[in-house]
């Protein structure tokens, strides 16, 4: 949903559903007039198949279509794929007091037949304007967050509120957590978050990575060594654990980890004991212990190269980071955050971004994730010193990405074609405020295909 300060200017998506296809087109006539993007359909059956693809702000349904209850059923349906939406009755007369009990099940509000469309638009967009201040609001708590302590956490994402709120839950106490999730989503970040949080907040935080490391190396990097404990050690040596002790040890890509090395770990996590190269004597260690992996644990399990037992130790609990295009709706406020921080460097005005250029860099598939965002917004800013960035300071490679990189993975995998150029079509309209040229060029398809395709869709 797009909103400025003009109320006019909300555009919001809306499904309307009613088996009275005339009523449907009126209603999104008036609607359409007002910049809200309309999807009609005319059953039960459809709305649900819409509810669990489709995003939606506000929900219009008839009250009574193939049964009397077919409008409570869509509103269950809403409140079960649509939690952020408001729905609103659509009654006759006599339905009034059934409309009323709806309102009792969590609908915004009913309006009765025969409509009067004046009232029908201020009643939607008050309901929208519900949505808006709900996700305002979400938008400063998260903020609230940053302010206090997980400012390098960057996203007001469901998936990422949760991922703070379970930081925020679990860093006091002292359980094991495993940090899952692809490269570059910021596995180390959630780390610190939790130490800083944690009983160990004044003591040190020592991150450490077990990629690539041959089992005598990760040995001496872990555990430390003692003078003469091979060729070369001059001196004494402590290992992380120990450096990190009353600390917090990150230990990233843990799956990486040879399965000599595994067995090792584990007792050092279960007696806090650790013993350094070269030597008998065992030293007494404490810490809280973080690790991360970009890999499925339990599928190394299985084929036998991830012990078992060292699994159930360091999956006290687990936290996922969800990949960057299963959260695009962060993307804005982290290219705004990169820019700043790299401008800033280069004691340089912050650069503003064009909407098209922000839509093409919401629109790439971000193999990289964060990091590699970040990377590109630090090369848009170093190589172009203005002070708005525009499409064609995108790297090209991003650009020529977006229309083959559409999302098709995570819940959308083995969704129908139809569905996935739905959704895209929709959310592009979102993305541009309803207007049609501009979603076209976005789509790469002409104008008059894409009105076809809103007439054979019932997009309005």
């Amino acid at each position: 949903m797009k909103a400025t300060s003009q109320k006019a200017d909300l555009h919001a998506q809306i499904l309307i559903v009613d088996d009275e296809a005339d009523h449907a087109e009126v209603m999104a006539e008036a609607l359409s007039r007002l910049g809200h993007i309309c999807t009609i359909v005319h059953s039960l059956a459809e709305a649900e198949d819409e509810l669990i693809h489709g995003t939606f702000d506000v929900v219009v349904t008839d009250l009574v279509m193939e049964s009397e209850d077919s409008g409570l059923k869509v509103l269950e349906l809403t409140q079960q794929h649509q939690s952020d939406a408001e729905a609103i009755m659509v009654t006759a007369h006599g339905d009034v007091p059934t409309a009323k009990a709806a309102l009792k099940g969590g609908a915004y509000d009913f309006i009765e037949k025969p409509l009067d469309l004046e009232v029908f638009r201020n009643l939607v967009n008050r309901a929208v304007e519900t949505v808006l201040l709900r996700h305002l609001n979400q938008s400063l708590r998260g903020q609230l967050d940053g302010a206090y302590g997980f400012e390098g956490i960057i996203g007001e994402s469901p998936a990422i509120r949760e991922v703070i709120a379970t930081v925020r839950q679990i860093a006091p106490s002292n359980i094991p957590v495993l940090i899952t999730g692809e490269s570059g989503t910021g596995k180390e970040l959630i780390a610190l978050a939790i130490h800083k949080h944690s009983k160990q907040s004044e003591k040190r935080f020592v991150p450490y990575n077990a990629a690539g490391q041959s089992e005598t190396l990760l040995e001496d990097q872990l555990f430390g060594h003692v003078r003469g404990a091979f060729t070369g050690a001059d001196r004494d040596r402590e290992g992380v654990f120990e450096y990190a002790n009353a600390g917090t040890l990150f230990l990233d890509e843990i799956g990486d980890m040879p399965l000599s090395m595994q067995s090792k770990l584990l007792r050092v996590l279960e007696t806090g004991e650790i013993v350094r190269l070269g030597s008998n004597e065992s030293r007494k260690t404490t810490v809280r212990f973080v690790s991360a992996t970009h890999r499925d644990l339990k599928k190394l399990v299985a084929e036998g190269t991830f012990r078992e037992d060292l699994y159930f130790r360091i999956i006290g609990t687990e936290i996922h980071i969800p990949a960057l295009r299963d959260r695009r709706g962060d993307i804005p406020r982290l290219v705004s955050h990169a820019a700043g921080k790299y401008a800033t460097e280069l004691n340089r005005t912050i650069p503003t971004f064009t909407e098209p250029a922000m839509m093409r860099l919401v629109a790439y598939h971000w193999p990289g994730n964060v990091r590699e965002l970040f990377n590109v917004v630090q090369k848009m800013v170093v190589m172009n010193n203005e002070d708005v960035l525009d499409v064609r300071h995108v790297p090209e490679d991003i650009r020529a990405g977006n229309n083959d990189e559409v999302v098709a993975t995570g819940s959308l995998a083995g969704v129908g074609l139809d569905k996935l150029e739905k959704e895209a079509i929709r959310q592009t309209l979102a993305m541009t405020g309803g207007n049609r040229e501009q979603a076209a060029k976005m789509l790469g398809i002409g104008e008059r295909t894409l009105y076809r395709k809103l007439k054979e869709y019932g997009l309005r």
